[in-house]
């Protein structure tokens, strides 16, 4: 995916104010802000879950919907960080299976507990398998252990909810609250070593030369 976690650059602040729209999203897809913005995103909807596990299925829908509307934003913001087509499209394809997801989550009529389960589980492993297919075949990764982490525990998040159907909405709050929170954890902590990496380049502000693969 990225080539190389060094480079030279401005910072992202101090882009002219006529630049190309897509370098300006690209600056911001780099950034490392905007890798710990994807966590937080991840983080809180998980918070909520745990401390009110009695929310009803309505909604625990609007809440996971919303979830990953946000956060495949997030993701395809990311996108535009890579350099070629080839190594945005793995990216894009995360970003899209999370905004299907949320749109499916926040539809009415399809939220039951198979639908809010069969959503979430497949964006979390479908999205942890690109992430961990992008972090073995990148070259010069910085953090690889770090992502490769992130992407088997994005699998593994998927593949429970999967194979492990709530039988109640409290059941299915409480799993999901459990997953967001250690998925939340692991992003902010590739964010903040993504921000690691660029102080320790020499690299000042936000921007980064290419940024790290995108987590679940």
């Amino acid at each position: 995916m990225t080539t190389s976690p060094y480079g030279s650059g401005p910072a992202a602040d101090t882009a002219p104010s006529g630049a190309d729209p897509a370098d300006q999203l690209a600056r911001l897809g780099r950034s490392w802000l905007w890798l710990l913005g994807a966590a937080i995103a991840t983080l809180v909807p998980g918070i909520v879950a745990l401390v009110w596990p009695d929310a009803t299925l309505h909604v625990l829908g609007v809440v996971v919907g919303l979830y990953l509307l946000v956060v495949g934003g997030f993701r395809f913001v990311m996108v535009f960080g890579r350099r070629t087509a080839g190594e945005r499209i793995p990216g894009l394809l995360v970003a899209v299976v999370f905004i299907l997801g949320g749109v499916l989550c926040l539809r009415h009529p399809l939220q039951t507990i198979g639908v809010l389960s069969l959503a979430v589980g497949a964006v979390w492993l479908v999205s942890g398998v690109v992430t961990l297919y992008g972090a073995i075949a990148a070259e010069g990764l910085p953090h690889r252990g770090l992502v490769i982490g992130v992407a088997v525990l994005g699998i593994a998040a998927g593949i429970v909810v999967l194979a492990l159907p709530a039988e109640s909405a409290r059941v299915l709050t409480r799993l999901l609250g459990l997953w967001l929170v250690l998925l939340g954890l692991a992003e902010t902590a590739l964010a903040l070593a993504w921000r690691s990496t660029l102080r320790k380049a020499g690299i000042p502000g936000r921007d980064g030369p290419d940024g790290p693969v995108t987590p679940v």
